[in-house]
């Protein structure tokens, strides 16, 4: 027999949507008012998503966000890929130890991750900037990659590569055509991910950044103090639109890599 689940469950879970969503639609839909006042509705508009891309302090925090997003990305997927690969290979008691640890930056609080890098930083007397931002992004997205690849190369198994191994091929080439092919889409959706939460980063980037390396998420911040306005709201729709985009790009990656069929001739 087929159980059915409660009827509160499913009121449950449409609360929990309209508590989400809701407020997010609101800043959507006032993105879009013709008046700065966020409780008077006074006519659609585009001028305020217009007005963001004259804005100098805008664009100048849009660059550093891309710039730190881009390169932490970059660095950390490398990492996250090469940590997975190694921890593979070693024991299970070494791979339980090694693996607790990577996991540390996505379990503890954010707030606890700034403060203890900038003293760090300031241990080492580095002055704050784009180049501390990066290192803290680096530190917590690379978890995130190495999660994601780890869970690719389970669902991979060994059977392709012992394959490879018993036809000749040496250990570069049981990677490059065995193994990258088959991680590649969870490398990408990993990279994915840590570019929108390096997009995306608040707390973290507030302990470690300078005068002259306000983050976008920074900069929103600072204008919500004097007043929510609606280029805030233009410019928090195009972040959340941008997120969401990379978000579903990141599953669909994973869901593309899990429908692919192993290889079963090797090219070598």
């Amino acid at each position: 027999m087929k159980s059915k689940n409660h009827p509160l469950l499913g009121i449950h879970s449409l609360i929990m949507m309209v508590f989400i969503y809701v407020p997010i639609a609101f800043i959507i839909a006032y993105s879009f008012n013709s008046s700065r006042l966020a409780a008077d509705w006074s006519g659609f508009t585009f001028d305020w998503y217009i007005s963001l891309f004259g804005n100098r302090h805008v664009m100048e925090a849009l660059s550093n966000s891309l710039i730190i997003a881009v390169v932490s990305t970059l660095v950390s997927t490398v990492l996250g890929t090469i940590s997975a690969l190694a921890i593979r290979k070693l024991g299970k008691k070494m791979k339980v130890g090694f693996g607790g640890l990577l996991y540390l930056p996505i379990i503890i609080p954010d707030i606890i991750m700034g403060l203890s890098l900038l003293v760090l930083f300031n241990q080492f007397q580095m002055p704050l900037g784009k180049i501390t931002i990066i290192i803290a992004h680096i530190t917590f997205s690379m978890s995130y990659v190495h999660v994601v690849i780890t869970t690719r190369l389970i669902g991979m198994g060994n059977q392709l590569e012992e394959a490879a191994s018993d036809l000749g091929a040496g250990a570069w080439q049981t990677f490059r055509y065995v193994t990258l092919p088959q991680i590649f889409p969870g490398i990408i959706a990993g990279a994915l991910i840590a570019f929108t939460l390096s997009l995306d980063d608040f707390m973290v980037s507030f302990f470690v950044s300078g005068p002259s390396s306000t983050t976008l998420p920074i900069y929103i911040y600072g204008q919500v103090k004097r007043g929510i306005s609606p280029e805030i709201n233009a410019l928090c729709t195009i972040l959340i639109l941008v997120s969401v985009t990379l978000i579903f790009l990141a599953q669909f990656m994973l869901n593309r890599g899990k429908g692919q069929k192993k290889q079963s001739v090797l090219p070598f």
